[in-house]
């Protein structure tokens, strides 16, 4: 039932979701050709291919997933994956960013699976095929996972149907993403990053507030067994601490080594218009995730606070994932000015799934309507025709993602961590080693994606199970599968031709 709070919030949302698909529409007279769509005619600014790349990073996990586990476990969890992830996402701008810039440049790719070809000399665009099918696998199940969120977020808020909510926001997604492509996207993640780190510190003081004051949060976290430890993890059922020792903190650490090989972040790298100016770019991300994990993470505990307080009832499980939903929430009922400023925090939860949804949407679709349909099925059509099935495409996945979305209780981190490892271990190898190893050579990055692929569900569904050394998160034993691979195969098979080790040299040089 719609009051005078909820009004204010669904104004907000609306004026957010016409700005966003405006500038889908505004972006679509610029998709001419197939570069346009996929890169924004390699021409997006520094700040802009920052803040896009590190919005379409984070998605829905920064302001649901992580406070979600914070709030039920403390800070060790959430805190380990925070640090892995801003060392991984620093070390990608460092070291992989304007390399692969210069490269796929060079060489004349628009895509990751393109550039896997190219680099390797792959005439035959086995990789690209291999490549197209891995994003696939993974980028449907993460695409979903955005879905899902939206559905939480005005299933818990407004008590819509959770599949009616998921539907209208993927159709919402879809617009302006098949209008714009990646310009759209990318202006929108830009955006979206403003409207998420607005949400991110309104949520953190008036939570504060609402609780009793930052002394009563800590004072409410202290009382909890291995809530604020490091080296400790809180079982909210149990009310006791269960030891995270250093096999979990280094498993746990290894989810900065997905950063590698994530198609919708190396896009961005692609498409800055001048690579000297990805030291820019380098410092405004890391700044930015940050501090944005950080308060993330505190708003988790903060909301157990204010649960203490009486402010939202107890979240368990995947309902923990709505804290910043509940907390927005509670701040409505303070009033017309409050309501619309909760208004933004909900808006920025969107935003925070949309950035990352589009992005996985048009990593999606490229990889079915350039890399399979016109490079490996050489299916012929004009530029016209193919940005037409690029957006057919897109339309395609979302409505498998949608479907796959259909359960409510599906954990956002669950399956983002799913489909983060995957991407990282099947994609991350092969960048750094095509990057920086002139001697891997097509087989030999035929031999790791597939290994790091393979390895992700025989160790999540295999190995993992058995507990105790084995409970490592899969991404870092696939991460190492698949180097090992790549070394072996490649020094074990014909070395790369003159002219791919020249193409190597000239791009090391610049």
């Amino acid at each position: 039932m719609l009051n005078s709070a909820n009004i204010c919030i669904v104004i907000t949302i609306l004026v957010y979701l016409i700005v966003v698909v405006g500038i889908g529409v505004a972006c679509s007279r610029r998709n001419r050709t197939t570069d346009d769509f996929y890169l924004g005619g390699r021409k997006l600014g520094p700040l802009v291919t920052a803040m896009s790349a590190e919005a379409s990073d984070m998605s829905s996990w920064l302001l649901m997933g992580l406070p979600g586990v914070a709030y039920l476990s403390g800070v060790a969890d959430a805190g380990w994956t925070a640090i892995g992830l801003a060392a991984g996402t620093y070390l990608n701008w460092l070291i992989v960013a304007r390399r692969i810039r210069l490269y796929t440049h060079r060489v004349g790719a628009i895509t990751i699976p393109e550039f896997f070809s190219k680099r390797f000399g792959d005439e035959r665009r086995i990789l690209t095929g291999i490549a197209a099918v891995v994003i696939l696998i993974f980028f449907i199940p993460y695409t979903a996972s955005g879905f899902a969120a939206c559905g939480k977020l005005f299933n818990s808020l407004f008590g819509i149907d959770y599949v009616g909510a998921m539907v209208v926001s993927g159709i919402i997604i879809v617009a302006y993403t098949t209008l714009g492509g990646f310009l759209a996207a990318s202006t929108t993640d830009f955006i979206q990053s403003i409207v998420m780190t607005i949400a991110l510190f309104v949520m953190v003081l008036f939570g504060i507030r609402a609780a009793g004051g930052l002394d009563v949060v800590m004072d409410n976290a202290r009382a909890l067994p291995g809530y604020l430890s490091m080296t400790l993890s809180h079982d909210m059922a149990a009310n006791a601490a269960n030891p995270y020792g250093f096999i979990t903190i280094v498993s746990t650490l290894a989810w900065g080594l997905g950063y590698f090989g994530m198609p919708h972040i190396l896009l961005r790298f692609m498409a800055i218009e001048d690579e000297r100016k990805l030291k820019l770019s380098r410092r405004v991300a890391s700044i930015w995730v940050v501090i944005s994990m950080a308060v993330a993470i505190f708003i988790g505990i903060v909301g157990y606070g204010v649960t203490k307080a009486g402010g939202i009832g107890f979240l368990e499980g995947s309902a923990s994932e709505t804290v910043i939903v509940r907390l927005a929430g509670l701040l409505s009922t303070y009033g017309i000015p409050a309501a619309l400023l909760a208004g933004v925090v909900l808006a920025g939860i969107l935003a925070s799934t949309m950035s990352t949804s589009d992005s996985q949407l048009l990593a999606a679709a490229s990889s079915v309507s350039q890399n399979l349909m016109s490079e490996c099925f050489q299916v012929k059509m004009n530029e016209k025709k193919k940005v037409t099935a690029a957006r057919l495409t897109v339309v395609g996945i979302a409505l498998i993602a949608m479907f796959m979305a259909r359960n409510p209780d599906s954990s956002v981190f669950g399956i983002v961590s799913f489909a983060w490892a995957g991407f990282g271990a099947a994609f991350g190898p092969v960048v750094l080693f095509g990057l920086f190893w002139k001697r891997t050579n097509w087989q030999g990055a035929l031999a790791g994606m597939v290994s790091g692929g393979v390895m992700i569900f025989v160790w999540k569904y295999l190995v993992r199970p058995l507990g105790g050394v084995w409970n490592i998160y899969e991404l870092l034993p696939a991460f190492l599968v698949a180097c090992v691979f790549i070394v072996a195969v490649s020094l074990a098979t014909t070395a790369p031709k003159q002219e791919i080790v020249d193409t190597f040299n000239d791009v090391k040089s610049l």
